[in-house]
């Protein structure tokens, strides 16, 4: 076959990974939405509207419309990670879901990829529960919002892909609190959930813009509060070169703990 039929047939082969995972989640829909969605939408009205009557004003915006974009830009982290980790290990050691697979012509590759579309996809239906609530409470300036969803989708490809590359290594669901405690909670800290980095001193404001939270936090406040987007193609970038690496890490490390 040439080139193009084997990149039809590999994606293909990709998306049966993650039409499967969306059969298997729609049975426990309302559990996992509520996993994901409840958190993020307790961080929007208390922190939001209780904090923010303390707060008052952040960059020109009312603190919880400040705050309404990192809550979108942390729910679909978490939702990302939550997949790319403890669901994805389930199926790849606990059920051995992925050893079956294996078994037919679908490769680590395609299993992979799939993981991270599921990922991602998960990352949107989370997320656009939120932003739901987010325009009911007037939260959103314009239309222009509707951009924030392939944004969200890539944020959820780059941090599925981290998840994977992390569940690649993975001896226990243990395993999973030293990148959440090490990785995922100072990012989110630092990279302009609550506050913006510019109160921060100059070392931990390069730390944070090396982080990939912070550069989908610029580009999802904009087009919610119908602020100035600058730098579009570097901050797209930088989430597509984080999941480009570690999905290509993420499958190397798969392929030598699964194939001896």
């Amino acid at each position: 076959m040439n080139n193009r039929s084997n990149l039809i047939l590999f994606l293909s082969r990709s998306t049966s990974i993650w039409s499967r995972n969306i059969r298997v989640w729609s049975k426990l829909a309302g559990p996992s939405l509520m996993g994901n969605f409840g958190e993020s939408l307790l961080y929007l009205l208390v922190l939001g509207y209780g904090l923010g009557k303390f707060v008052g004003k952040v960059e020109g915006l009312p603190y919880e419309a400040f705050l309404a974009a990192g809550v979108i830009c942390t729910s679909a982290v978490n939702s990302a990670s939550f997949e790319g980790m403890y669901s994805a290990y389930t199926r790849m050691e606990v059920q051995q879901t992925w050893l079956g697979m294996l078994a037919t012509p679908i490769g680590v590759a395609e299993v992979v990829l799939g993981e991270i579309l599921w990922g991602a996809t998960k990352s949107l239906i989370s997320v656009c529960a939120i932003l739901v609530v987010a325009t009911a409470l007037g939260l959103v300036e314009n239309a222009w919002a509707v951009f924030i969803l392939p944004i969200v989708f890539i944020t959820g490809l780059c941090f599925s892909a981290l998840a994977l590359l992390v569940t690649s290594r993975a001896k226990s669901y243990d395993f999973f609190l030293y990148y959440t405690t090490l990785f995922i909670t100072p990012m989110i800290l630092l990279s302009g959930v609550f506050f913006p980095i510019d109160t921060l001193p100059d070392v931990v404001q390069w730390l944070a813009k090396a982080l990939p939270l912070y550069h989908a936090i610029c580009l999802v406040r904009p087009l919610m509060t119908g602020g100035d987007l600058s730098f579009i193609l570097l901050h797209l970038f930088v989430l597509l070169a984080f999941a480009t690496i570690a999905g290509v890490w993420a499958t190397e490390r798969i392929k030598k703990r699964l194939i001896k």
